[in-house]
């Protein structure tokens, strides 16, 4: 991998974490309405992943997918737009934080019914097997997603069918808010595949550069006819599993490693809708972002002011983004009526 796609990776992690954090300033101001899943800490996953695809190849996410799309090329403002339900959004402000979409970048939604990415992304496999074309569909799910009926049933029919479908499975170990070995027999979700033949690894999800060569690799098997493929990713969510929910179900040392170690004060906090800030998410632990800094400031890739130039570019591009939002109209209720009348056949709709 060459040194600029390295600091595109970079660039594109920072802008997740800083669109991420945006958004949940906004959500707090009131002008982003309804439930919001945020990504930081997970950044690795997203942009390892996507960097490895080709543009033809699809993508199907789940409700937290905003950093998903983001990396997919559709730009800061057609996002932020869409979380502040305005017209100018990739959904035409109709579809929110949950309902991302692009068909132009084969960006093919993310999904509110947990389980729900496992058929669509077999059905989008089954159409490119029938026309024996070179793509992937990459078919993302949390761990949380992995006792649903539909996992089984979709692993079982990608591999009877040598479907091109890359599971990626983003652990972040809480799902909701449940530790995973207290929810599931299996805990370890890469070995579930060997029960369908499916191939499969479990990957650092903190090092995208170690996310990136194994999806790459993945795919280039994909690719070669012999059917789908599972990548586990342990990651970490440093967040609660929405704006809703403060996160308290989680040892604070996993979250907040300087605090002091006093139980009354952990009591009182965790009573409290309180979100780490910057500084604590540095101290919580393995930070994606700062692993990939790390390792392009040894290799010499990062000279003079380059960081903080990316950093400037970084904040100019969500500040850019949330001015796009607010200068939006809101969708109107010809836009709803047009959306539920685009691509009817003999279908009568009652207006």
């Amino acid at each position: 991998m060459d040194p600029q796609q390295k600091l595109d990776m970079l660039h594109d992690m920072l802008l997740a974490r800083a669109f991420e954090e945006r958004a949940a300033q906004e959500y707090t101001r009131g002008n982003i309405g309804g439930f919001l899943h945020l990504y930081p800490g997970e950044e690795a996953v997203a942009v390892g992943v996507l960097h490895a695809t080709e543009p033809s190849d699809y993508v199907v996410s789940t409700y937290r997918e905003h950093v998903h799309a983001l990396v997919r090329g559709i730009s800061p403002g057609a996002v932020m737009a869409e979380l502040f339900g305005r017209r100018d959004g990739c959904s035409r402000g109709m579809g929110g934080s949950m309902h991302l979409f692009d068909r132009e970048r084969r960006f093919m939604g993310g999904y509110a019914i947990v389980g729900e990415t496992y058929p669509v992304a077999v059905g989008i496999a089954y159409a490119i097997a029938m026309r024996e074309l070179p793509e992937v569909v990459i078919c993302f799910f949390g761990d949380g997603a992995v006792n649903q009926g539909t996992f089984h049933e979709s692993l079982n029919m990608a591999a009877l069918w040598k479907l091109p479908v890359l599971f990626v499975c983003e652990n972040n170990h809480y799902q909701i808010g449940t530790e995973i070995h207290r929810h599931s027999a299996v805990a370890e979700v890469y070995k579930r595949a060997c029960a369908h033949g499916i191939p499969a690894r479990r990957v650092d999800g903190m090092d995208v550069l170690e996310v990136h060569e194994a999806t790459r690799l993945a795919l280039e098997q994909i690719r070669q006819g012999t059917g789908p493929y599972l990548l586990e990713f342990e990651t970490y969510r440093f967040r609660g599993h929405s704006m809703a929910d403060p996160g308290t179900y989680r040892p604070k040392v996993e979250v907040q490693a300087h605090q002091k170690d006093d139980p009354v004060l952990v009591a009182i906090e965790e009573t409290l809708p309180r979100y780490p800030s910057q500084e604590e998410i540095a101290a919580a632990g393995p930070d994606g972002i700062r692993r990939m800094t790390e390792h392009l400031d040894a290799a010499g890739h990062l000279p003079g002011d380059t960081l903080e130039a990316l950093n400037r570019k970084v904040a100019a591009e969500v500040e850019e983004a949330v001015a796009f939002a607010q200068a939006s109209p809101e969708p109107t209720l010809d836009d709803a009526w047009a959306a539920l009348d685009c691509n009817r056949g003999l279908e009568v709709l009652i207006r």
